[in-house]
């Protein structure tokens, strides 16, 4: 590992594009904040808003003291990374630049100086740092919805450290550590499994999905619910919350290229495209069920769609994107009727648009994918068999399982 972390001169392009990333992302959770606080009753309104905003602080810190080391540190026991490579971020940031002499022939000069800085990519070690933890956040963050009304605020932060360390930082590193970029050696599904992640699908929205679920079952039901109707209070606060969360979810999955090039434009474009066809989607399913289609619907299916995406923005075409989304918005839409046929109170269904929606995205890489995308690979409709199909199964349900299990143990 002494080559590591990797040192040299960053690009300036793409490390801009990552710090407003970072922002785009952080900006989620607000956005998370409002499209909470806005679904639940008059009074529950502050502390679901608290409980996205404490999410900030306690991951934070959690973060740089062991998280990230946790999550992108050298793999051990295919199970995490070594909590003391960058315990505190040691060898990241402060008296660690080299003074390097570099040709330059194009100044017409023989030599300049260079500082030599820790990179992942072509950008600086922490600017990458920022942008994980912001996803970190926001995967915590999520878990709140299915709680809603019934844990109280002090309880939530115990919880959210715990499950920030035994569950988030582990599955990041199995989904986002790839070898070779902040350590020798990464995670199982990035690496050996090879499934297709680009954003996050299995690590945030199936991961903070089953454990929304979990939790749900494990605290019971609201008083008085389903018999008595539990309306948004306020939904222009939850059409706000979405418009922030499509904004910042460029960020999310555009800036999840780690640059500002082809990749990045490619990503965003899919993620406009699915987020489109799963509002409605959504908003069909509505008029065909229930005869009308309503304002939550259309917030619920933009958040459906960018949850479908977020895995297979860089693996598909702008037809597997529609299909995607499409797909995402119906399911979706019928899926959040399962708390009442099963009896769980997912508050603010996180089940049925984060758990379900991440599904649909993972799963779907395995059949709509193709090679002419940046991840390069084919799905089953594009002559590529069941081959990335089982890859990506075993993927989601590894997380679903390991998530769920652990979520309970934490919980009881």
């Amino acid at each position: 590992m002494d080559q590591f972390p990797v040192m040299g001169v960053p690009d300036t392009g793409d490390t801009a594009w990552m710090l407003a990333s970072a922002a785009l992302v952080l900006l989620m959770t607000p956005g998370l904040a409002f499209f909470y606080g806005g679904m639940v009753r008059a009074r529950g309104v502050l502390n679901m808003i608290m409980m996205s905003i404490s999410a900030m602080g306690v991951v934070t810190v959690l973060w740089v003291l062991y998280g990230y080391s946790i999550a992108f540190g050298n793999d051990k026991f295919d199970l995490f990374g070594d909590p003391t490579q960058y315990f505190g971020l040691k060898g990241l940031v402060g008296g660690n630049a080299v003074e390097a002499v570099i040709a330059d022939p194009e100044v017409g000069i023989e030599a300049v100086e260079a500082v030599f800085i820790p990179l992942v990519g072509t950008i600086p070690q922490t600017v990458f740092v920022a942008f994980q933890l912001m996803f970190a956040i926001i995967t915590v963050a999520l878990i709140s919805g299915a709680v809603a009304d019934r844990l109280k605020f002090g309880g939530w932060l115990l919880f959210a450290g715990l499950w920030a360390t035994f569950v988030y930082f582990p599955v990041a590193h199995w989904v986002f550590a790839f070898d070779g970029t902040t350590a020798e050696k990464g995670g199982w599904i990035a690496n050996k499994l090879m499934a297709i992640d680009f954003a996050g699908g299995t690590a945030v929205h199936i991961n903070a999905g089953i454990a929304g679920l979990v939790l749900a079952v494990i605290l019971g039901k609201r008083l008085g619910w389903p018999q008595s109707p539990m309306r948004p209070h306020n939904l222009p606060f939850v059409m706000l919350g979405a418009g922030l969360l499509w904004f910042g979810w460029y960020g999310f999955n555009a800036g999840s290229a780690i640059g500002a090039g082809g990749i990045a434009g490619t990503t965003f474009i899919m993620t406009t495209v699915a987020t489109a066809a799963a509002m409605l989607g959504w908003l069909l399913t509505e008029r065909i069920r229930d005869g009308r289609a309503t304002s939550l619907g259309a917030a619920s299916g933009i958040v459906a769609g960018l949850v479908a995406i977020t895995p297979a923005c860089s693996s598909v075409n702008v037809l597997g994107a529609l299909a995607i989304g499409a797909t995402a918005g119906i399911l979706c839409a019928l899926a959040v009727g399962l708390k009442y046929k099963f009896g769980y109170d997912d508050s603010l269904d996180v089940v049925g648009v984060h758990l379900v929606g991440g599904m649909v995205g993972t799963l779907m890489v395995g059949l709509v994918a193709t090679a002419e995308a940046p991840a390069a690979v084919s799905g089953l409709f594009y002559g590529g068999g069941v081959d990335q199909l089982w890859r990506q199964a075993v993927g989601a349900f590894a997380v679903l399982g390991y998530s769920g299990v652990v979520t309970a143990i934490l919980a009881l």
